[in-house]
């Protein structure tokens, strides 16, 4: 079996004296050896990315291919439990090796990136919604979007945007992340102390979220449509396994009870969402098994919803390994390289996502226009990826040449 974490060892030890030595230093948490990237979490952001954008369209063709027509989850659990794990891969490691202060720091500056990132995103999206509005006279695009009270109090609106509380459609992904990830550090730290009983308190806020009613308010009226009280939970999950917890796991994932268990399951989900599309079906569903499900709600991360990803998880890290040689495949490049820039990507694909959904709207055409529109939209992420990785190869490559010339005209003046 090798898991997602697989890389995950402890320390070598000779004898009784050294492994008692070694038990009384070695921190809570453990980390991969550093090699090469791990190829299946950058295959799956990317897969993610992807899935995002294409339900971010119009249903059309490709829809049909999103697991969330299969299933409770969908790509956003993919997207923020891996997000925790690279999240605590980078970061655990400058937590372990540089102190607290300092992995904080990288931390904040990589929230600032994402802010940053966010608001350019914010500004974007409203001059193309904005313009498309405004030039083909249907306000109806602003009020679809959820626009229309910036175009009411712009000065009001911004700021409340600035401080993630305002946001239109497609753009509540990245504020979730910039919470969870200010509160990478104080989980960091926890998880160096204890892991497991960081992730017992992780599942005591998500209880305390469902009990009390815990939420973050939006503008002009509502919630936040991913309530962070809630989705936190995979994300501290995507670090705690991340730090060790794979590994500790790796026998029940394993197992062939819990491979059977995780079948029967997605099984169960893909029947009960089958009468979601097929009304004729809903007659099979016991009365008392929907009094008891529904609602299956995705704001607070519903139980449903997070038992069928670690179902989708685990059959997931069981059959796929890390080793597969189709990882080299140049097939499946293109998302690879777009889960390596996934914050890059996400921005475009939301971009992308009402250019696609404006075309769609003002050309009358069939299936086949949407399945050009949403082939055409994952090809330029890719494209997007390809020349971002190139571009980021050919400056670490001339940065390393630059450093190689002045190595050398330093050995040459020193001689």
């Amino acid at each position: 079996m090798s898991s997602i974490a697989d890389q995950i060892a402890g320390p070598s030890v000779g004898d009784a004296s050294a492994l008692a030595k070694d038990v009384v230093s070695a921190p809570a948490i453990t980390l991969p050896a550093a090699g090469e990237r791990e190829l299946r979490l950058d295959l799956f952001r990317g897969l993610a990315l992807w899935l995002i954008f294409i339900d971010h369209l119009p249903a059309n063709i490709l829809t049909w291919f999103t697991i969330r027509n299969y299933g409770f989850s969908d790509a956003t659990e993919i997207f923020i439990f891996i997000s925790g794990y690279t999240a605590a891969f980078v970061y655990g490691r400058a937590m372990l090796e540089s102190g607290f202060v300092i992995a904080t720091a990288r931390i904040m500056r990589r929230v600032w990136q994402i802010y940053v990132a966010h608001v350019f995103l914010f500004t974007i999206f409203l001059a193309e919604i904005s313009y498309v509005a405004t030039n083909f006279n249907n306000p109806l695009y602003a009020e679809e979007m959820g626009i229309m009270d910036f175009l009411k109090q712009p000065d009001v609106t911004i700021i409340q945007a600035l401080l993630l509380r305002f946001r239109p459609v497609n753009m509540d992904v990245l504020p979730l992340y910039i919470v969870l990830m200010l509160f990478l550090p104080l989980i960091l730290w926890l998880m160096k102390w204890r892991p497991d009983v960081s992730l017992a308190l992780s599942v005591a806020l998500y209880a305390a979220t469902w009990h009390f009613d815990l939420y973050l308010s939006a503008y002009p009226n509502g919630f936040w449509a991913f309530n962070p009280f809630a989705w936190q939970l995979l994300f501290v999950f995507g670090a705690w396994c991340a730090l060790g917890g794979a590994e500790r796991m790796s026998a029940i994932l394993s197992s062939r009870i819990t491979m059977w268990i995780c079948i029967a399951y997605l099984l169960a989900a893909f029947f009960v969402t089958l009468t979601w599309h097929i009304p004729q079906l809903s007659r099979f569903m016991p009365k008392l098994i929907e009094q008891w499900m529904y609602p299956i709600t995705k704001t607070d991360l519903d139980v449903l919803r997070f038992a069928h990803f670690l179902a989708l998880a685990a059959i997931t890290v069981r059959f796929l390994r890390k080793d597969w040689p189709g990882l080299k495949s140049p097939w499946l490049r293109p998302l690879i390289l777009c889960g390596q820039h996934s914050l890059e990507i996400f921005c475009l694909g939301v971009f992308l996502a009402f250019a696609g959904h404006f075309v769609l709207a003002e050309i009358s055409g069939g299936a086949g226009l949407h399945f050009l529109i949403s082939l055409a939209g994952v090809l330029i992420m890719s494209g997007m990826a390809w020349v971002i990785s190139w571009y980021k190869h050919s400056a670490d490559k001339n940065a390393s040449k630059k450093k190689g010339a002045v190595g050398n005209a330093d050995m040459a003046g020193g001689g």
